[in-house]
Order: C-alpha cells, then sequence, then structure tokens
C-alpha cells in the first residue's frame, strides 16, 4: 500500500499513538508521518505508507501554520495546558495594542529556546527524558523563522492567535517568552495545526472515518481519501516516462527527459498514479533516479 494520508489527529494522542493506529486500520506495517504534534494539539498530520515513507527526507523542513490560544496569568513546566505552574497565578488584563506590538516583535528570524519537555536531545536523550525526571534541561538557543504571527482576538486572560513558521519553531516557547516578557507568565493552552507543506485541513480525515471508510470500501482502495500522487512535491514538475525510460530508472541509470530541461528535481510516474521516482537533472535534459520508490 503506497499512499499518503492527511490524519486530523485528535488531542490526547502523539504523532507514534496515530500511527500506530493507522497501522492497526490499514493492516500495513510501513507507515511513518511528516512531522510531530504534541499530544495536547490538533490539526494536520500526513501519514506515508508503504514505499511513499521514503519521501519523507524531502519534507523535513516544511511549513506549517498554526491557531491556538496562549492564556496569560501562570507559566507551566512544559510551557502548555498539559504542565504543573511555574509561577503563581495572578489577574491579568490584556491590552490589544500592547499585545500586538509584543507580537510583532516574534515576527521573523528569532533566537528561541526550545522547550524543556521536548524532543530536542543533550548528548542524545531527549530533554523530555530528562526533564520527566527532574534533572537539568540546559537546550541551546537556536534560530528558528516566524513567516506570520498575528493575534486575531482577546477573551479575558487569553489571546487567540494565527501563525506561519519554519519547521523547528515552537509556538509553546513563544506562548512562555510571551507571558515572560509582560511579567505575568503564560503558556499554550490550545494549538490546531492547520497545515504541513501542501497539506491542509480540508485534505483530512480523522482516524474514525478512515476506520468507517475502510470497513466499506476494499482495504486497497485508497484513491477516494489519500492525496493524489501528483500533487505531492507540487515545486517538482511532473513527467510519465514510456517502457524504455521506466527501465532505465528502475535500474537506477540516467534517462533522456527532453520535455524538463529546466527543472532540478522531477517526479517519474509510470500512467497517472504511480510514482516510480525523484530524478534530479545532470546536465541539459539528462536525469539521474535520486530516488526510486517502485522497483
Amino acid at each position: 500500500m503506497n499512499a499518503v494520508l492527511i490524519i486530523d489527529k485528535p488531542a490526547g494522542l502523539t504523532s507514534h499513538d496515530v500511527v500506530n493506529r493507522a497501522r492497526r486500520i490499514l493492516r500495513e506495517r510501513s507507515i511513518g508521518h511528516l512531522g510531530t504534534l504534541d499530544p495536547m494539539a490538533t490539526g494536520v498530520l500526513p501519514l506515508v505508507t508503504g514505499n511513499l515513507t521514503r519521501l519523507a527526507q524531502f519534507y523535513t523542513a516544511s511549513e506549517k501554520t498554526y491557531e491556538g490560544t496562549i492564556r496569560f496569568g501562570f507559566a507551566t513546566d512544559t510551557y502548555d495546558a498539559e504542565g504543573d505552574p511555574t509561577t503563581q497565578p495572578q489577574s491579568v488584563t490584556l491590552i490589544a495594542t500592547e499585545l500586538e506590538s509584543l507580537a510583532a516583535r516574534f515576527r521573523g528570524v528569532i533566537t528561541q529556546i526550545p522547550p524543556p519537555f521536548s524532543a530536542k536531545k543533550i548528548k542524545g536523550i531527549p530533554a523530555y527524558k530528562l526533564a520527566r525526571q527532574q534533572k537539568p534541561v540546559a537546550l541551546q538557543p537556536v534560530q528558528v523563522e516566524i513567516k506570520e504571527f498575528e493575534i486575531f482576538s482577546i477573551d479575558a486572560d487569553r489571546a487567540h492567535f494565527r501563525a506561519r513558521v519554519a519547521s523547528g519553531t515552537y509556538m509553546r516557547s513563544v506562548a512562555h517568552d510571551m507571558g515572560r516578557e509582560l511579567a505575568c507568565g503564560a503558556h499554550l493552552e490550545s494549538l490546531r495545526r492547520t497545515s504541513v507543506a501542501e497539506f491542509t485541513l480540508a485534505d483530512s480525515c480523522t482516524l474514525e472515518q478512515l476506520t468507517d471508510i475502510l470497513s466499506k470500501e476494499p482495504s486497497e482502495s485508497l484513491d477516494n481519501f489519500s492525496v493524489h500522487p501528483r500533487k505531492l512535491l507540487p515545486s517538482f514538475p511532473c513527467v510519465t516516462a514510456d517502457d524504455a525510460a521506466l527501465a532505465r530508472i528502475r535500474s537506477g541509470r540516467t534517462v533522456n527527459l527532453p520535455e524538463l530541461s529546466r527543472a532540478r528535481q522531477v517526479k517519474v510516474f509510470s500512467g497517472q498514479r504511480d510514482l516510480i521516482a525523484i530524478a534530479t537533472r545532470v546536465a541539459g535534459t539528462l536525469f539521474h533516479p535520486k530516488l526510486v520508490l517502485c522497483g
């Protein structure tokens, strides 16, 4: 089974939990995900199955968009609503102009310290494992990019936001840092991911919907609710290769693709849906198969 499925992840499950459930539903062992979501968070979690798991390498730096809520008044050790308070709760009156001005300081390329409860590693050990054992967690600041960050409404001590960020950005750290700047403490109360790369909520289904669909449809037919292969990696042009070219690609040899003289990387198909390879231009119209997906 070679497919890309977009799951609307529910709160309370880890990304690995979703993968395990999908393995049982689809009866497919080879499944991975494109971009971890915290257990508290919901929304877009792309799953790749079968040979298409090898496409994950092209999504490691994918842009993401979010909607969420920051609660001001106290900080937590996890920087979100699931953690224990680390500051005394206090009453907060949020002023829209002040909050908008503060949000503007977080746009662009900024330096950010990841949350102590995160998958970032310290001498090979995930930070969250050290934090759970109440051991020191000394994470180094990293550069991240917040391309858009908008506070679109305020409700008492809560600010509702939208954000578009580069890979590696923690909205939990943004919430925590905003609370520190206002000297009142803050944490991320809710987070919903609305897109990863080219995948959006409009493409998604829940695990329950997936189970229901497969109970009515043959398990081998995923066409109606999986992402069409030609929509994957939209910056790469598509080419449908003839039998002679496919034979060369499958054996790892270079192939001439005269219609794609300007492309750097291309998706090579057999027919409309069978993605065979990702090929890289060597020179002129000569391409080498960088990744062969179907032998």
